[in-house]
């Protein structure tokens, strides 16, 4: 998905700057005038990406931090009636980026109406090539539901490092899966990752009572399985959806669509599986609030945001945004959740994952053997 956007800005890009150069060519090529114009408009272009390269980390930071903060806070915070279903908001979460892709492929067409016919077209008859999206669009409604489980059972803090791991098992796959090559930066820095989680994860004294320390222990137990098993599913799925990506001219929005269909009819039945009695009972939306809309809207906005971000944002400044999220999410979770502990071994590895995203990403160049990482 990243490369893909990519690729399609690079051509934008070039698009944009042929025009300009037809409109200064007007101008007799010789006179001060036209060189004055060109340089005027080399440093409007220039300007102008750097204001988005910007724009495009603070949303990422924002985006990364906010979703993981609120749903942390939606998962403990004490209600009354009874607490939204984590399946459900998957589901929500789904349709909404289906609606938000089709809004796009239509603007993309100036909304004519064959727009319908080319996603008629693009999803109906062509079942093959919907078909492969099924691998990648169950994978990813299990990693949606793991998120809910780690995040109600992890502070956010501990979370957000921990889920970089991601990096790990996206190189791993990206090697196994596309022949892909790492750099000794790139090595160095996955065991920088492995010993900073391994020290983030290092058993601290709870405060309390024995039974308070044992289900402290079960708790942080199954919140760092999920997130072990949620990174897996990252990294294998962004690098299988990453291969469709480079086999197709689709647009990326229309991909995200197939994809959508069925992440819903998976999280429908995982819904009905798992919560099918609660849901008879109280409804599909039982315990909505906007604390639980916003997590919807954020999950769903979520992997489209990053997608149009990695348009105008390299690897380095990715790496930059995970570690400010990181950082924010940490002292957020302490002044104002209230959950989370800072200890000299944590610090010590979220240093080593920080400076393993900023390594990781210095030897990774935007080409074609980079994976997506949702």
């Amino acid at each position: 998905m990243h490369q893909s956007g990519h690729v399609r800005q690079n051509s934008e890009e070039c698009l944009s700057s042929s025009l300009q150069d037809a409109e200064v060519r007007k101008l007799a090529p010789s006179s001060p005038v036209y060189s004055s114009a060109k340089s005027h408009t080399m440093i409007s272009s220039s300007q102008h990406s750097s204001k988005l390269r910007y724009v495009s980390l603070g949303v990422l930071v924002v985006q990364s931090t906010s979703l993981v903060l609120i749903m942390r806070y939606s998962r403990t915070q004490k209600e009354d009636g009874p607490r939204y279903l984590a399946s459900s908001a998957v589901v929500s979460a789904e349709v909404l980026k289906i609606l938000v892709c089709t809004f796009l492929v239509f603007m993309e067409n100036n909304f004519s109406v064959q727009a319908m016919s080319q996603l008629f077209q693009e999803i109906v008859n062509k079942p093959m090539d919907t078909m492969k999206l099924a691998i990648p669009a169950g994978i990813y409604t299990l990693q949606n539901n793991l998120l809910y489980v780690a995040l109600s059972n992890l502070d956010a803090a501990t979370f957000q490092v921990t889920y970089q791991l991601k990096i790990l098992t996206t190189a791993l796959f990206s090697i196994s899966m596309l022949g892909k090559r790492l750099g000794l930066n790139q090595w160095l820095s996955l065991l920088f990752l492995m010993a900073g989680v391994t020290l983030v994860q290092w058993p601290s004294e709870p405060q309390g009572g024995s039974e308070q320390k044992t289900r402290s222990a079960g708790s942080q137990l199954v919140g760092l399985i999920t997130v072990l098993m949620a990174c897996v599913s990252s990294g294998f799925a962004g690098v299988y959806f990453e291969m469709i990506l480079k086999g197709t001219k689709q647009s990326l929005w229309v991909r995200n669509i197939q994809l959508g269909l069925f992440s819903f009819i998976f999280g429908f039945i995982g819904m009905m599986a798992y919560d099918g009695q609660s849901v008879w009972q109280s409804g599909m939306f039982q315990g909505y609030n906007m604390i639980s809309w916003t997590v919807v809207i954020l999950q769903a906005l979520g992997g489209l945001i990053v997608a149009v971000v990695i348009k105008y944002a390299d690897n380095i400044l990715k790496g930059f945004a995970a570690s400010v999220s990181i950082i924010a999410s940490a002292f957020t979770s302490y002044l104002f959740l209230g959950d989370f502990n800072p200890t000299g071994v944590f610090f010590l590895g979220a240093t080593l994952v920080i400076a393993a995203t900023f390594l990781y990403s210095y030897d990774c160049k935007p080409a074609s053997n980079s994976a997506v990482q949702i």
